[in-house]
């Protein structure tokens, strides 16, 4: 067998394969030599023709290989050198399926340069566009509804009923270089009218929107502006939270006839004071915790009912993204200025360093989110044209993916095996079939 082109066979190393996957995918548990200088690949070969073996219907696939842990990127004897463990012992290698895309769905096109996009319903996926319009696709492939309200490029998008359809309607805000937040509510069965109008407009910021989030109860927004504060909203109310206006309703051809329809206009609630530059990202995991990221340096751990700042790091680099995941989605992961993707825990008394550093990209890191079941893996955007992802238990990329001709600007996930991105090149992109367990 030439498994993984071994260039000396005459050093081996005995090694059980093990794995947590269903029977079908089992090898046999007992030692077997293999060439010292295997890589994974070499080693998923191996593993393939003895599960071909044991079930001639066996579909050959891809494997990722972990010892201690830790997934193997090196060759063998490489791996073993580095980590200090002798190739005399039989060594355990636990088997996992591959990450990876197996498939290329066919862009969406847009009008301008995608800015945002939310993967967090299935069914729908919602992006963002320097057009000012927002966009909703049925199957990331079919646009069902276009979004009108902003004068300027939207810079952020959000569902606020994420992950399910409340009585068949979707709720949507988006956040705009015009310094405003606007609110849609649609029936996801009702095709007709194309073109939603914001029923409410949230307006406060001096400066630009550049981020938006849902609090996990859906009833508040928080945003993040170049003006350097955080404000939260309220997504329901009433008149009381501001002033009821009568606007005629937007529409595409040059008939401006037609109902006129009232429209709220809320202000914010409170405003949280500390960030010196941009307002970048913000995430908000826990009902009475949020985080944000800045230009200024800084990630900042917010209490909600307070107001008050409870945690800041200081990463030495602007920053573009945040997102906050891992066990009990204790970790955060930033991205900026630079081609570093760092992940922190807080919970860490005594030490800023980050705890991991990804460095793979080529240009600045626009996006980064992590996996909404995963505790091990994140996806990133650059403005290096690439999407990569990533696992905790390995420095390198799982994935690379190229189907941007341009700056990636955003990114998510998908019905958990999907990626979605959007960029430079106004195209919204689908990475699907990700085997992630």
């Amino acid at each position: 067998m030439d498994a993984g082109g071994a260039s000396d066979s005459s050093r081996q190393v005995r090694v059980r394969f093990v794995t947590k996957l269903p029977p079908p995918l089992r090898a046999p548990p007992t030692s077997i030599a293999v060439p010292a200088d295997l890589t994974r690949l070499g080693l998923s070969e191996i593993v393939n023709s003895l599960l071909l073996a044991a079930s001639p219907g066996h579909q050959t696939q891809p494997f990722d290989f972990l010892v201690d842990g830790e997934l193997v990127r090196l060759p063998l004897q490489e791996f073993l050198l580095a980590k200090g463990i002798s190739a005399e012992r039989v060594l355990e290698l636990e088997y996992v399926k591959a990450v990876a895309p197996k498939k290329q769905e066919d862009p969406c096109p847009h009008d301008d340069w995608v800015s945002a996009v939310d993967g967090s319903n299935r069914s729908f996926v919602l992006t963002g566009c320097y057009d000012g319009l927002a966009r909703v696709w049925k199957n990331a492939s079919e646009c069902m509804h276009v979004l009108e309200g902003h004068t300027d490029a939207i810079t952020s998008a959000s569902f606020i009923n994420r992950g399910v359809e409340s009585e068949g309607r979707l709720h949507v805000v988006t956040g705009s270089k015009d310094r405003s937040l606007c609110l849609f509510k649609f029936d996801t069965s009702v095709t007709v009218p194309k073109q939603i109008g914001a029923y409410k407009i949230l307006r406060g910021h001096t400066s630009s929107v550049q981020s938006i989030a849902v609090d996990p109860s859906r009833d508040m927004i928080c945003s993040g502006s170049w003006d350097s504060t955080i404000k939260l909203w309220s997504v329901e109310g009433s008149e009381a939270d501001g002033d009821t206006v009568s606007v005629k309703k937007r529409r595409t051809n040059s008939d401006s006839s037609g109902p006129e329809e009232s429209q709220f206009e809320g202000s914010a609630t409170s405003t949280f004071l500390g960030h010196m530059q941009c307002v970048s990202a913000v995430t908000w995991p826990e009902q009475q915790t949020l985080y944000s990221a800045s230009w200024d340096h800084s990630v900042r751990q917010w209490d909600v009912q307070t107001g008050k700042e409870t945690w800041n790091m200081v990463c030495g680099k602007a920053l573009n993204c945040l997102d906050c995941g891992g066990e009990s989605s204790s970790l955060i992961v930033a991205g900026g200025s630079d081609p570093v993707l760092r992940v922190w825990d807080p919970r860490k008394p005594g030490t800023l360093a980050p705890i991991f550093q990804f460095s793979s990209h080529k240009s600045w890191i626009s996006a980064c989110k992590w996996h909404p079941s995963s505790w091990f893996h994140l996806v990133s955007s650059s403005f290096d044209g690439k999407v990569m992802l990533w696992d905790l238990r390995t420095a390198w990329p799982l994935a690379s993916v190229d189907s941007h001709k341009d700056k990636v600007l955003c990114v998510d996930w998908w019905k958990g095996d999907s990626v979605i991105s959007g960029g430079a090149d106004s195209k919204l992109c689908i990475a699907s079939e990700i085997g992630i367990v």
